[in-house]
């Protein structure tokens, strides 16, 4: 991912301020906010600028919103400045004390997120009153614009990277389904991801709605759904879990075993890992099986943590013997810090650990 200073740097507050000047509003604290920049993150970045937008737009609501108006109606105002701008959209429509008011940032939002997203933004809305912009996202829906139809799903997911928790969501897993079923079979691309995003993100609690709703979708479907719902229950089959694995033909292997599984003694960081086994069906049957390997990463504490893989997906023919070869990078991630000693790795199959192996990894 770009650094911070690539995405919401000193050239995009200037460009953010010339907007401002276009559009008849000063422009002092935004060009000074981008001189306060060194050593902050993305979204400390975005809070500083929104603050500072708000310092330079009118304190009348009626007047923020025309300026606001005026900004959208340049084809300039894109990109990640665009972001600042509709945390202060959402700051003064929650703030407003007033439905009226409420629905016009709604409004805004909507007309902003093509250039950009407005995604975070519309959290603040959320926690500020979650059935009205819930019953504005039901409405988006069935816009023209795809960026629109996405803000319904991606906005309202309740677990949304980068983002604030809605807490009355997490309390209410059933209520953005509404949005979701309207959008499952939706003709982008972009918007089907996030509604397949969006079921994932319920699975972390709700693994039986989950399965409920993917279960209503494939028996409505689309030329989509299928590879829509494999998506979404992603988490679930690496958990194991029997019916998101039954619901996608994956029964119980019967007759099916996992043999000679064998990885590298030894791995140092850096490096990559070997793999291999033999998948053997005993059985007269063919069997439909999806593979999935757990690696045991050590931590600080000496404990192990558990991070699961996709493997391999196939059908395995009554006395087939199908090799299994696979690597796996320790090349250093920014979202894990590998410490040496013993590691683990198992294998499943249809989420029946069939096996297990350690290995050593070095410095």
């Amino acid at each position: 991912m770009p650094f911070a200073d690539e995405l919401l740097g000193a050239p995009a507050v200037k460009a953010l301020a010339g907007c401002l000047t276009v559009a008849g509003q000063r422009s002092t604290a935004t060009k000074r906010s981008a001189k306060i920049f060194d050593g902050m993150a993305l979204k400390e970045r975005s809070d500083l600028v929104r603050d500072a937008l708000l310092e330079d737009l009118p304190d009348d609501y009626g007047d923020f919103v025309a300026a606001v108006n005026a900004l959208v109606a340049q084809p300039e105002c894109s990109g990640w400045m665009v972001w600042p701008i509709t945390e202060a959209v959402a700051s003064r429509a929650s703030a407003a004390g007033s439905a009226k008011a409420f629905d016009t940032g709604l409004g805004l939002l909507k007309k902003l997120t093509p250039r950009l997203t407005a995604e975070f933004a519309l959290r603040t809305m959320l926690i500020a009153d979650l059935d009205r912009t819930l019953a504005a996202a039901g409405r988006w829906t069935t816009a023209r614009d795809e960026h629109v139809r996405r803000l319904a799903s991606e906005g309202t997911r309740h677990y949304l990277p980068w983002a604030r928790r809605v807490p009355e969501l997490l309390t209410r897993p059933d209520a953005t389904l509404p949005i979701i079923d309207a959008l499952y079979r939706d003709p982008s691309d972009y918007v089907r991801r996030s509604v397949a995003n969006h079921l994932n993100d319920l699975s972390r609690q709700h693994p039986g709605l989950v399965v409920d709703t993917a279960t209503r979708w494939l028996a409505e479907p689309d030329a989509n759904t299928d590879r829509l719902v494999r998506h979404a229950l992603r988490t679930l089959i690496k958990r194991g879990d029997a019916n998101a694995l039954a619901l996608l033909g994956f029964a119980a292997p019967t007759g099916v075993s996992l043999v000679g599984l064998s990885v590298d003694p030894t791995v140092s960081v850096g490096g990559k890992l070997g793999i291999s086994a033999v998948l053997v069906n005993s059985g007269d049957k063919p069997v439909k099986v999806i593979v999935d390997y757990s690696v045991g990463f050590r931590k600080a504490t000496g404990t192990v943590a558990h991070k699961v893989f996709k493997l391999a997906a196939k059908t395995v023919g009554p006395g087939e013997r199908v090799d299994i070869a696979k690597t796996h990078s320790f090349a250093p991630i920014t979202t894990r810090r590998y410490y040496p000693g013993g590691h683990e790795l198992s294998v499943q199959v249809n989420g029946l650990r069939m096996g297990l192996v350690e290995f050593v990894l070095l410095e």
